[in-house]
């Protein structure tokens, strides 16, 4: 019995030791160094650019089914004045297309075309704002890793060259703290923000596509009046 009780003995862990070992994300993040500074702060950026545009590319993406053929009804019957309320009324990339689509009407088919063409442009050059801060970030995130990585490291090697002979592992444990927590810190916003960015990108693609079936829509409204004049 007395064997087994000093067996048992040496295998507890001391309450201390397991304490010790525990590390919160904010230890893990001041072992990071100064580089976890750029790193959490372009980490928030990122955040706010992504839950910002993809709010306002959601609004973007939303319309109204009957709106377009309400504007059919509106210039076939020649209430043109109706039409440019609707279209005011309609906060829409769309609808500002279409509007200034109207109050072109009386010129050539070409120009009419050209402007709502030129607005449709604008609308997207409004949506994509922030995504080249958004994609910056997302490349330099990693990048800043990698420089957390070459200081902890160089830090590690100083360490080392101040021992001589009596080196330990406890004299590189900052340096590779450094260099091991910055990389992954890096790596996991730079992953994020790949596919935060990809996924804007998607949804703007779609909002191109419904402009580009709405300037379609329109040029054939105006198509269809001389049409049924023959």
């Amino acid at each position: 019995m007395a064997l087994i009780q000093l067996f048992l003995q040496g295998t507890q862990v001391p309450v201390e030791s397991t304490k010790a070992m525990e590390l919160t994300l904010w230890d893990l993040t001041v072992k990071g160094g100064w580089v976890m500074i750029p790193i959490i702060l372009l980490s928030f950026v990122a955040a706010y650019i992504f839950i910002e545009r993809y709010y306002v590319i959601r609004q973007a993406t939303k319309e109204d089914v009957n709106f377009m053929n309400r504007i059919k009804d509106y210039i076939h019957d020649g209430k043109i004045d109706a039409a440019l309320a609707l279209c005011k009324s309609t906060d829409s990339p769309s609808a500002r297309m279409v509007e200034k689509g109207i109050s072109r009407l009386g010129r050539p088919l070409h120009d009419i075309s050209t402007a709502i063409e030129n607005v449709g442009k604008l609308e997207i050059s409004k949506l994509e704002k922030g995504f080249p801060t958004l994609a910056t970030i997302t490349g330099a995130e990693p990048m800043l890793g990698f420089l957390g990585t070459v200081i902890g490291m160089v830090q590690s090697f100083y360490a080392m060259s101040q021992a001589g002979n009596n080196i330990e592992v406890s004299m590189m444990s900052d340096g590779i703290y450094t260099a091991l927590i910055t990389t992954v810190a890096g790596l996991i916003v730079g992953i994020l923000g790949y596919f935060a960015y990809n996924t804007l990108v998607v949804r703007v693609e779609k909002v191109v596509f419904n402009l580009e079936a709405t300037l379609t829509e329109f040029m054939d409204i105006l198509n269809e009046p001389a049409k049924t004049s023959k």
